[in-house]
């Protein structure tokens, strides 16, 4: 069983998953680049980044996966 959740990190919210079956934590991308990087549009900074990511021929945007978490509005909704 999953269970979805959010943290607070220097004032900010990070939302997770604890995955029972791995015992593993999943973290929303786009929540740890708005707190590590302060940005104002922090799904834009993280579409960016997947691009020159891709273009360098990293594999590291094929290991992670979307999964739903808590949106603002209380919806369920898909992120990386």
């Amino acid at each position: 069983m999953e269970q979805s959740e959010i943290k607070l990190f220097e004032g900010k919210n990070i939302r997770y998953v604890w995955d029972e079956q791995k015992e593993q934590y999943f973290f929303s991308v786009v929540d740890v680049i708005q707190v590590l990087t302060d940005s104002n549009i922090p799904r834009r900074y993280w579409s960016d980044l997947k691009r020159k990511l891709a273009a360098e021929g990293s594999e590291v945007y094929e290991k992670i996966v979307q999964l739903k978490l808590p949106s603002p509005d209380g919806k369920m909704r898909l992120t990386d």
